[in-house]
């Protein structure tokens, strides 16, 4: 078992288009990295296209005889192959992409090195490597860098470099030179032996093959190690997205691209005036009483779903479920200048929600659910709490005003109950309070449980313009 798992070793070692072996457990991480293998895959093959067809172009320019086909077909070839490399391509070890790759390589090695079965050129074999056509190479190594895979950058530099080696060492050793032609050169350019050496037809000119895949082996090494940081950064952009996700489970999408940007910590406690909302679903216990616990819960999903919805699309934050209720500030973790406002609309939206849910309830034979509402602006304490497992904490008097007013919605048998101050801020912040207030009566001077003072409140007890 050691001799295999060492043998295993030495291989991976040889191919060096294992996959980055990145944690791809996260789904977020995955889904990150697979998009960008895929849009650099489709890049790559647009590129392949347009280059093989540009290709196309300059041979015919170059050639512009019916041999040149033959090199058309090796190209046809080649944009055909990089359609499958695409189709295979996936994020974590693919063989058969990788084989298709080398396969790409092996196509071009032996189009450049083979004589064109179509033409009826006499010129020795050696005089293949004068058209300097192993620079096409470099548009398979460019295109690669598309993938995001230092890896296969790598293997292709390696691979070419091996191939083509062996390709021109068989191609010297089975050539046949023309005889007499070297001796001739050497005589006419008597003197000047390197002239004589790069003029003669039947010379392999060795140095220059061996410079041309050093040269190659070194390009495709330093873009291997530039793709290598672009991959680092490709994590480090997917634990960024991860963050944002989670981030969105608790706050808007307009808060969360304040985080992101902010360098402030959450954790430091600070005072704010901010708006609390509280709903919960009345007489939800006898609701519950007698009916399956899987239908209950579907029935707590389908609430849940749309009132989060609701408090997002106001810019609130979800702080915490309650049950079958949930609490919702608006303000948190930054102020914002409508922050009464919005939990003002909020709370009529979500009336008109509950009631269009309801009217769907109704045709599928399901009992209407009836929800209690209550809303207070105030001072409250922003901050970290606990020790190993942070949360996010909104404590102060404004969180317990607002609990006690939603509660207050069974006593004066109102959907919604808003404090004096709600109206008085929002009143502050946007001339078309008066439109939100549409539908609220004023009850003055009420005694609010836990509150030492009298209170002026304001009940919706209808759905007065519930859209919000």
């Amino acid at each position: 078992m050691t001799d295999i798992s060492a043998r295993q070793s030495r291989i991976d070692r040889i191919f060096l288009t294992q996959p980055d072996k990145f944690d791809l457990d996260n789904k977020y991480t995955e889904a990150a990295l697979e998009r960008h293998k895929q849009e650099g895959l489709e890049l790559a093959v647009r590129a392949r296209w347009i280059a093989m067809g540009l290709t196309g172009v300059l041979l015919i320019f170059l050639n512009p005889h019916w041999e040149v086909l033959w090199y058309h077909f090796i190209l046809l070839l080649i944009c055909a192959n990089g359609w499958l490399i695409r189709r295979a391509g996936r994020v974590g070890q693919s063989r058969t992409e990788l084989l298709l790759i080398f396969l790409d390589l092996l196509i071009m090695t032996t189009a450049m090195i083979v004589p064109n079965p179509f033409s009826d050129d006499v010129r020795p074999l050696a005089m293949q490597y004068r058209f300097d056509n192993f620079q096409y190479f470099f548009i398979i190594l460019a295109a690669g860098t598309l993938a995001y895979s230092w890896r296969t950058v790598v293997a292709i530099g390696t691979w070419t470099a091996g191939m083509w080696t062996i390709g021109w060492v068989i191609a010297w050793w089975v050539a046949s030179p023309i005889p007499g032609i070297s001796e001739r050169v050497a005589e006419a350019l008597q003197g000047y032996p390197d002239v004589a050496e790069m003029l003669d037809p039947n010379s392999f000119m060795v140095p220059q093959r061996v410079q041309q895949v050093i040269v190659f082996v070194m390009v495709a090494v330093t873009l291997g190690v530039s793709m290598q940081r672009l991959n680092r950064l490709l994590m480090s952009n997917a634990g960024l997205e991860r963050e944002r996700a989670n981030l969105s489970r608790y706050f808007s999408p307009n808060v969360v691209d304040a985080l992101s940007q902010n360098d402030e910590p959450l954790k430091q406690v600070r005072k704010e005036n901010v708006a609390v909302l509280f709903i919960d679903i009345v007489g939800f216990t006898n609701f519950a009483a007698g009916r399956d616990p899987y239908d209950v819960i579907e029935v707590l999903r389908g609430f849940h779903a749309r009132m989060e919805t609701e408090v997002f699309r106001h810019h609130g934050t979800l702080d915490k479920y309650l049950g079958d209720g949930l609490m919702a500030t608006f303000g948190t973790p930054v102020p914002t200048p409508l922050d009464a406002s919005n939990a003002l609309a909020c709370a009529k939206a979500m009336v008109g929600v509950i009631d269009r849910w309801n009217l769907e309830r109704v045709r599928a034979g399901e009992p209407e659910i009836a929800v209690g509402i209550g809303v207070h602006y105030g001072s409250v304490v922003l901050g970290d709490i606990g020790a190993n497992r942070l949360e996010f904490a909104v404590i102060g008097d404004a969180v317990n005003v607002a609990a006690k007013l939603e509660a207050m919605t069974r006593e004066y048998s109102a959907r919604v109950v808003i404090s004096d101050a709600v109206r008085l801020q929002s009143s502050k912040e946007t001339p078309s309070t008066q439109q939100t207030m549409s539908g609220f009566v004023a009850l003055n001077q009420q005694t609010v449980r836990g509150v030492s003072l009298p209170m002026d409140i304001w009940v919706l007890r209808s759905a007065d313009n519930p859209s919000g």
